[in-house]
């Protein structure tokens, strides 16, 4: 009897170790959605490779749920949807989250418990909310000069990133919060450039450093690390570009210099090709300062003319593909990039950003500095006349 109970007591505790390295290897995010009864509510890891679904469950009348996964090494990135509305959550390790939401509108009334991170999150995602907010608020003022609406934007935007940089980036470059932080978007580009100055260096290297130091082993801290570095180079060829002195006072007045080039879906476009449209040559580069509030406004000029028939040609010089198909995901009109910075050359072009309008005809009208009013400009080819020969 004796031995039988000794041999119980042993087959106890090595169930209770058993259990106890299981649990270990698990996180677990649990709650209830309110409102939210028969629908699909999906645990997905945001991976850097794309979205992974782990897990979903349909809810029943109270709207609980409850996760459990493996638990990832280094701090890692998830998602509690339904539809499309989501809540933005970090795990990094054996942590079990509380998650207390309204259906619908859980992307922003809900609550978190368990995770300081967590919480963080929901406080950067709520910013960004307001910011979006704010600037379709700005973009439908059309008592607004456009170079105003623009001093506002940027305005704006400096402002956001100043106070989430002191907040969360600098105050914690090691936080899952201060990784979020600096892949905020707004309208497709994001906040934090990692091709920029100031700021925008600042807060990328930071944080790069600081997951390097600590999460060595991590793809997230190699991927941040690399993207820093590179923006440091990517940076340096770009002023490097611009500091060209070529003159740029007059446009040859004759037929377009032909350019074919590859678009941010891999498709040949051909400048010559467009004949029949009014044209918008524009040379950018994404990581400027300006670009967020330069592509704002040439998305109004688009979609108040591109009907009509105006059409861009946007030639990127930025130097990381990567970065310049993230940029231009979104974006309606023609994406072609040019690494080497051959077309800008062959364009006379100094500096970016810089914009040529070509007629109908595939002639090369003027450059930005013989235009005053672009918009009139672009009224007075539109209603030209063209010959389709």
């Amino acid at each position: 009897m004796k031995k039988n109970c000794q041999r119980l007591f042993w087959c106890g505790l090595a169930l209770l170790a058993f259990s106890a390295c299981q649990n270990e290897d698990k996180f677990t995010i649990r709650g209830t959605i309110e409102g939210a009864a028969d629908q699909v509510l999906y645990l997905e890891n945001v991976a850097l490779k794309g979205v992974v679904t782990l897990d979903s469950v349909r809810l029943g009348d109270d709207g609980a749920f409850a996760f459990s996964h493996e638990a990832p090494e280094a701090p890692d990135f998830y998602v509690l949807r339904i539809d499309n509305q989501a809540i933005n959550l970090s795990i990094d390790s054996t942590e079990t989250v509380t998650v207390k939401a309204q259906y619908p509108g859980m992307a922003s009334d809900y609550e978190v418990e368990g995770s300081d991170d967590c919480q963080k999150i929901k406080e950067l995602a709520l910013k960004q909310q307001e910011l979006t907010r704010r600037v379709m608020q700005l973009e439908r003022n059309y008592g607004l000069s456009q170079t105003l609406r623009q001093d506002s934007l940027q305005r704006m935007i400096d402002t956001y990133k100043q106070e989430v940089a002191n907040g969360y980036i600098y105050a914690d470059p090691r936080s899952a919060a201060a990784y979020f932080a600096l892949f905020q978007t707004l309208g497709g580009w994001f906040i934090f450039n990692p091709q920029g100055t100031g700021v925008d260096k600042k807060a990328f290297a930071g944080v790069a450093t600081t997951w390097h130091t600590f999460y060595p082993e991590s793809e997230r801290a190699r991927q941040l690390y690399s993207l820093t570095e590179k923006g440091i180079r990517d940076r340096a060829i770009i002023e490097a570009r611009q500091a060209r002195q070529l003159s740029s006072d007059v446009v040859v007045e004759s037929g377009v210099l032909e350019l074919d080039l590859t678009d941010n879906r891999g498709r040949q476009q051909l400048l010559t090709s467009l004949r029949g449209k009014v044209v918008l040559l524009d040379f950018h580069a994404f990581a400027l300062k300006d670009s967020p509030q330069r592509i704002l406004m040439l998305r109004e000029l688009y979609n108040k003319y591109h009907d009509r028939g105006l059409e861009i040609y946007q030639v990127s010089l930025d130097g990381d593909e990567h970065f310049w198909k993230q940029q231009t995901r979104e974006l309606p009109w023609i994406s072609v990039r040019d690494e080497s910075g051959q077309s800008a050359v062959m364009y006379n072009v100094s500096t970016v950003p810089e914009y040529f309008l070509v007629d109908r005809e595939n002639q090369l009208y003027k450059r930005s500095i013989q235009i005053k009013d672009l918009e009139k400009e672009i009224e007075d080819l539109l209603n030209r006349s063209f010959r389709a020969d």
